[in-house]
C-alpha cells in the first residue's frame, strides 16, 4: 500500500500502455484544469461533452466555463440519467449527435458522469467516425475507482449486463474529488464497495487501513483520506490494466464479486432496486463466503469482511435486496450468461485470504446453484 497524500497535493497515476498510454490525475478542484489539459492533450481539438440531466445540473456549465477558459470549442450531448441510458436507442442518439456536431477525429469525446456515462461515451467514442479519442471526468467515486480507468466501454444486453461494447483506452481521467461531495449517501457507499473490493483481492493492508479509516473516506473534506483510497485503487488498476488490457489473465481478478453482482443487477431489473456497487459488494461477500465453504479461507474472514461492508451500509444478503428476487435457476441462468463464462464453464473470483484473490475458471454450477439455494432459504 502506498503512503497517504500530503495535503493538497495532486497525484498522478500513468496506465503504461505504450503508444496507448495515459495518465489519471487525482485531487479537489481539478475540473477547472480540464480546458488547459485538453488544450495541451490536443491542441486545436474541439470537445463534445456527454453527460446526463443530472450531472448537467450540478457540473455542466463548470465544465464547459473551463474549456471555454482555454479556447476550446465544446458541444453538449444529454443523456437521461440512470443504467437505462446504457441501451442501444440511447447509443444511437450519442452516435448521430457526434456526427450531427461534425466531431472529427482529431476531437475529443468527454464523458461527464459516472459509470454509465462513461461506458456509454466511451463505446460511442470507440464506434463513432470508427474510432474518437475521449477524456473520462469521472463524478461518482465508483467511476473515479474503477469504471473510467481501463478502457472498457459499452451497453446493457437485454439478456446482461456490459454485453455490447469494445475495449477502447481514454485519452486521460481527470478524477476531481470535490464533485463527489454532491453525491447522496447512498451512491458515495456504493462506489465504496469497488474501493474495498481492492484491498480484498490484492491488498490485505489497504483493507485493514480501510477498516480504520473508512469513515474519514466518507467525510471528505480537508483529511485526504478520499485522495489516498482514490489513488491505491488506480495504482492497483493500472497496474492491473497494464498486465492484461484485454482480461485474458490477470485482470480477471479485478471482477471479484461481479459475477455474483451481476446475476442480482439483472435480477433487480438494471433498476435503483440495486446499484451496481451495491451488487458488488453483496458479491464480495458471497465471493467470500462460497470460498470459506470450499475450505479455502476461515469462516472468520468472511465474517470479518461482511462486519466492514454492513458498517459503511451496504447489503450483505440476499434479502437486503429490495423487492422479490428470483430463485435459484433464474439466478443461475442469469450467471450462465457472463462475460467470464467459458465453453460453458464457469469462472468466479475466489480467495485464499483477504488480499489472495485467484480465478477459478471450472467452477461446478450444480455447487454454485447449492450454495444459493442455501442463501435463499
Amino acid at each position: 500500500m502506498t503512503a497517504p497524500l500530503r495535503a493538497g497535493e495532486p497525484v498522478t497515476v500513468k496506465v503504461a500502455l505504450g503508444a496507448r498510454a495515459y495518465d489519471i490525475v487525482i485531487g479537489r478542484g481539478l475540473l477547472a484544469s480540464l480546458g488547459a489539459r485538453i488544450k495541451g492533450l490536443r491542441p486545436g481539438a474541439k470537445a463534445a461533452i456527454v453527460t446526463d440531466e443530472n450531472v448537467a445540473g450540478l457540473h455542466l456549465v463548470a465544465a464547459e466555463n473551463a474549456l471555454s477558459a482555454a479556447g476550446v470549442a465544446s458541444t453538449r450531448i444529454v443523456v437521461a440519467p440512470g443504467e437505462g441510458s446504457k441501451s442501444y436507442a440511447t447509443f444511437e442518439t450519442v452516435c448521430e449527435a457526434l456526427i450531427v456536431a461534425k466531431v472529427e477525429r482529431g476531437d475529443l469525446v468527454v464523458a461527464l458522469g459516472g459509470g454509465v456515462v462513461g461506458d456509454l461515451a466511451g463505446f460511442a467514442a470507440a464506434a463513432t467516425r470508427r474510432g474518437l479519442d475521449f477524456v473520462q471526468v469521472p463524478t461518482t467515486l465508483l467511476a473515479q475507482v474503477d469504471s473510467s480507468v481501463g478502457g472498457k466501454t459499452g451497453i446493457n444486453s437485454a439478456q446482461g449486463k456490459n454485453l455490447i461494447g469494445a475495449f477502447h483506452q481514454p485519452a486521460l481521467v481527470v478524477a476531481d474529488t470535490a464533485l463527489l461531495d454532491t453525491l447522496r449517501k447512498r451512491d458515495f457507499a456504493a462506489g465504496y464497495a469497488e474501493v474495498v473490493k481492492y484491498g480484498l483481492l490484492g491488498d490485505a493492508g489497504f483493507f485493514s487501513w480501510l477498516e480504520a479509516n473508512w469513515q474519514d473516506v466518507f467525510s471528505g473534506g480537508q483529511n485526504f483520506a478520499r485522495e489516498h483510497a482514490i489513488a491505491v485503487c488506480c495504482r492497483a488498476k493500472a497496474d492491473i490494466v497494464a498486465r492484461d488490457e484485454r482480461e485474458t489473465g490477470d485482470r480477471a481478478l479485478l471482477n471479484l464479486g461481479h459475477t455474483f453482482g451481476h446475476a442480482f443487477e439483472a435480477a433487480a431489473g438494471f433498476s435503483d432496486r440495486l446499484l451496481h456497487g451495491e451488487a458488488v459488494a453483496l458479491g464480495c461477500v458471497l465471493a467470500f463466503e462460497f470460498s470459506a465453504k470450499r475450505g479455502l479461507i476461515a469462516a472468520d474472514d468472511a465474517r470479518r469482511v461482511a462486519r466492514h461492508v454492513a458498517a459503511a451500509g451496504l447489503p450483505t444478503r440476499i434479502e437486503d435486496i429490495a423487492g422479490a428476487v428470483p430463485d435459484a435457476d433464474r439466478l443461475m441462468a442469469l450467471i450462465a450468461q457472463d462475460k467470464k463464462v467459458k465453453r460453458g464453464k464457469l469462472t468466479f473470483i475466489l480467495v485464499r485470504g483477504i488480499g489472495q484473490a485467484f480465478v477459478v475458471n471450472d467452477v461446478d454450477a450444480a455447487e454454485v446453484r447449492a450454495f444459493l439455494a442455501e442463501k435463499l432459504a
